[in-house]
């Protein structure tokens, strides 16, 4: 019961700490708080890999450089700087050309595995700051997207602890159910309809069929962080998160899910 507790405690401040600085007027803070995320994420990141024998890289370093993109990156989003790009590029190059002086085994993993961690933590979350700040709609974009995606996670596992039987991919995951990812996708619906009627009327449709983009990344997304820890050996990614693990843990469907998303919005608007 404390154990639930806790969970549901931390879970609680987690949604909260996401979901208010989105429903505030001025997108900052939005911004703010998944920049935060960003960086306890890519050093999380950092820190998980080190557990592989063969990867000798500097997370510290990493996080650095990590962090300098995403910042130009924002900044550029913001009109500050309009030749963030090109520094971008200049940096990513300085980031990969650091293995000429740390004289390690393995250079050319240790520089794929950095550049991974940028792609898989910290491009998902620019790219939800983007659609962030071009949002016009009174109901934000990213509320409905992460309510759906917490949806999901949540009546998958219990469905799942109620009802599952049939392994959907035992390999990885033991005990995830094909039951449990049906229960989850059909809350979900009823999540997106509910939502969608009561806050977004005029884009019922595109909330709907969110759930189909969402859904099937969000579970290849909790999959794939499920690949990584067992392939390095550890049951979660961090422990910031009291009785969630680590900030990977807390976003592992969310990394997967956001492009799908954004992907998805950027198509109904064109053909709307």
């Amino acid at each position: 019961m404390n154990n639930i507790l806790v969970r549901t405690l931390s879970g609680a401040v987690f949604i909260s700490l996401i979901l208010v600085p989105l429903f505030l007027e001025n997108p900052v803070y939005t911004v703010g708080i998944l920049f935060l995320f960003t960086t306890l994420g890519i050093a999380e990141y950092g820190k998980l890999v080190q557990h592989a024998n063969s990867i000798t890289i500097n997370w510290q370093l990493n996080t650095v450089f990590s962090l300098l993109i995403s910042s130009l990156y924002i900044l550029k989003l913001y009109a500050y700087a309009p030749w963030a790009y090109e520094v971008i590029f200049c940096l990513v190059f300085i980031w990969c050309s650091t293995e000429l002086w740390r004289k390690k085994e393995q250079p050319l993993i240790n520089i794929g595995i950095s550049l991974f961690g940028f792609v898989y933590v910290c491009m998902p979350l620019l790219l939800a700051i983007s659609i962030h700040l071009t949002d016009q709609h009174s109901f934000p974009l990213l509320a409905g997207m992460f309510l759906l995606i917490w949806t999901n996670d949540t009546f998958a596992f219990l469905s799942g602890k109620f009802f599952g039987k049939t392994k959907l991919f035992e390999r990885i995951s033991p005990k995830k159910t094909w039951e449990g990812t049906i229960g989850g996708i059909l809350f979900t619906l009823l999540m997106a309809f509910a939502l969608s009627t009561l806050f977004d009327p005029e884009r019922q449709l595109f909330w709907i069929v969110s759930v189909l983009f969402i859904v099937p990344a969000a579970i290849y997304g909790d999959l794939l962080e499920s690949l990584f820890k067992r392939s390095l050996g550890v049951k979660d990614s961090g422990n910031i998160m009291p009785g969630h693990g680590g900030i990977l843990d807390r976003f592992d469907a969310s990394f997967f899910a956001i492009p799908f998303f954004v992907m998805w919005h950027q198509l109904y608007v064109y053909l709307n």
